[in-house]
Formats: C-alpha cells, sequence, structure tokens
C-alpha cells in the first residue's frame, strides 16, 4: 500500500552557493551543529561532459555535502568557467541557488523533467554513471531544481572534514 500523502518528489538536497568553501563549511559547523562535510572537487576528468544552455562548457566547483536529518545540504564554491553558479553569485550574491530532487535512475529523472516541463540550463556527468542537471523552474516555481540520475552520496568524497571538532 501506498502513502497517498507522500510527495511525488520530494526534496533531496537544499544548495548554498559561496564564495569560500572553507570558510562557510566552519560558519555552518560551528553555528549550527552541522557536519561532517564530505568535500569534492568537481573537475576533469571526473566531472565530465558538461553543458551550459545547450551548448558543450567547461565548469568547475568544490562542493561540500553533509546531512542535516533525513536533507542532505550542500555548499558549492564555483572554481572555474561560465556556470549558473557564478551567474547567481555575481548577480545575488552568496544564498540558495537550488534546490535538489535527484532520482537513482534515468526513467525517474526523466519522469521529473516531464512533469516541471522546465529547460535543462545546465549539466554534466560525474564519475561513471551519474547524470546531474539543472532545470529552470524559476518562472513557474522561483527556483531552480537539480535532478539526475544518481548523486554524490554514492561516491567517495575528496576528503572528510569536521569543524565540529575543533
Amino acid at each position: 500500500m501506498t502513502d497517498s500523502t507522500a510527495p511525488k518528489h520530494p526534496i533531496s538536497q537544499i544548495c548554498i552557493v559561496v564564495r569560500d568553501l572553507e570558510r562557510s563549511m566552519k560558519e555552518y559547523s560551528e553555528r549550527l551543529g552541522w557536519g561532517p562535510w564530505k568535500v569534492f572537487e568537481y573537475k576533469a576528468p571526473f566531472l565530465h561532459h558538461t553543458h551550459l544552455r545547450g551548448e558543450e562548457a567547461e565548469f568547475t566547483m568544490n562542493a561540500a555535502e553533509t546531512m542535516v536529518g533525513d536533507l542532505g545540504f550542500e555548499l558549492i564554491q564555483p572554481t572555474g568557467g561560465a556556470s549558473i553558479y557564478q551567474e547567481f553569485l555575481d548577480e545575488h550574491g552568496e544564498g540558495v541557488q537550488h534546490i535538489a530532487v535527484m532520482k537513482h535512475d534515468a526513467a525517474d529523472a526523466e519522469e521529473l523533467v516531464k512533469d516541471l516541463g522546465a529547460p535543462k540550463v545546465m549539466g554534466g556527468r560525474t564519475a561513471d554513471s551519474i547524470e546531474f542537471y539543472y532545470l529552470d523552474s524559476r518562472p513557474e516555481l522561483g527556483v531552480v531544481i537539480e535532478s539526475g540520475s544518481g548523486h554524490a552520496i554514492d561516491i567517495e568524497p575528496t576528503r572528510v572534514v569536521d569543524y565540529r571538532k575543533e
């Protein structure tokens, strides 16, 4: 029996775009007790097949993820190339840039794309099997939605830090 109150597409993560990843991890850890942080360096060859608004584009970023209860929380610092992360920083400063509704297979991810009816504005692949993309649902929902098949939580981070212990 299925739960009719469960959302069809639940939020899996909230993402804040930041200028200084280390400073931000420390602030969230010290002020809210969040951590430990799984840190990822997204660059080639780990990050590949990247695109921005339908054109091939090279971009890089560093990201840190932690769980806050059952919800993933991510910090992203753009480190190179044109990206929607850098655009957000330039236009708005640091803040919530997207929420994620990640799926674990391509069919479920495409169902979300169909349900939203929003264009893919940026995306790429990480590791061997993870596709990610951002849907510009701002006109309808006021926020960019990240989705795709797989999630960084399924791969080994570059490093793990825990500023709660300092």
